[in-house]
């Protein structure tokens, strides 16, 4: 008599674990356990001109979102931030984050439905814990760089509401994007003038990203403002829009300048821009004939 040979279901390939020290929420005082990405499950793919690595999907892992997982979220008051802000943050606005609970799960699920962080993070609490995490920086003190952060989160969440309308077309994820590229557009430029001003500085922190596999620092910031000013920024005022990028042209110009001169700045970061240093030229330049 022939055996018949069971075939033994496929074991799960993880993407996450489960940490096994508990973090309490310093807003609720509830207890949970954070999720983490493992390492090695990423193909990394291009770089966009918003510095965004992208990454193929996987045999094993499929599609895989590092940022994603980056932001803190407490499943049970949604009180988010950065991993390092997480525990001073949260101990500082304690009070104020407390009163804003309803208020803030009440905006982020007009904007993002069904979210689930009891269980596995997928692509649409990756996008909504950014969203959080902004609405948790309004009123943080100076110490915490909340402009920066909150640009760094817009910035991030229209990233994955990208990705979100890549896998499901039709559901306006792009439209939310746009609105996210220009809010973070206006907190990059306001990081800029209060760093100038020294009335809230943002070099003092260790990653500003912007995103998770390299960190460009404050040259990286001059680059998203400019950047994003000229793909994102009003176009309705000619005369605004061109002081806008000659003013960028210029803060390109100086990082360019310093790039020249030493080998310690990151490489793809000067070639980017020196390519938006040509697009920003060539645009001032069409404008000036128009006139």
């Amino acid at each position: 008599m022939q055996r018949v040979q069971v075939k033994k279901p496929e074991k799960e390939r993880k993407i996450s674990f489960v940490a096994k020290e508990s973090t309490t929420c310093p807003v609720c005082d509830r207890p949970f356990h954070r999720e983490e990405l493992f390492s090695g499950r990423v193909n990394a793919d291009d770089m966009t001109d918003e510095l965004h690595r992208t990454y193929k999907p996987t045999h094993a892992f499929g599609d895989v979102y590092p940022l994603a997982y980056e932001i803190i979220v407490c499943p049970s008051c949604f009180y988010a931030s950065f991993r390092q802000d997480f525990l001073p943050l949260g101990t500082k606005n304690a009070e104020a984050l407390r009163n804003g609970i309803q208020d803030r799960v009440e905006k982020v699920q007009r904007v993002f439905s069904n979210l689930d962080y009891q269980g596995k993070r997928g692509l649409l609490e990756g996008a909504a814990s950014y969203y959080l995490a902004l609405l948790c920086y309004e009123g943080a003190s100076k110490e915490f760089s909340p402009t920066i952060k909150s640009g760094l989160c817009c910035l991030r969440c229209a990233w994955l509401c990208g990705h979100l309308d890549t896998k499901f077309p039709g559901e306006h994820w792009d439209y939310l994007a746009q609105i996210l590229y220009r809010k973070a557009r206006f907190y990059y430029k306001n990081a800029i003038k209060l760093e100038e001003s020294r009335k809230e500085p943002c070099s003092i922190q260790r990653n500003l990203g912007p995103d998770t596999d390299k960190n460009y620092g404050y040259e990286g910031v001059v680059y998203m403002a400019a950047i994003l000013d000229y793909k994102y920024g009003p176009t309705d005022n000619h005369a605004m829009r061109i002081a806008s990028l000659g003013q960028a042209k210029i803060n390109v110009a100086r990082m360019f300048g310093l790039g020249k001169k030493t080998k310690a700045k990151p490489g793809p970061l000067l070639e980017m821009s020196r390519n938006l240093y040509d697009r920003l030229k060539a645009e001032l330049k069409a404008g000036d004939d128009d006139e």
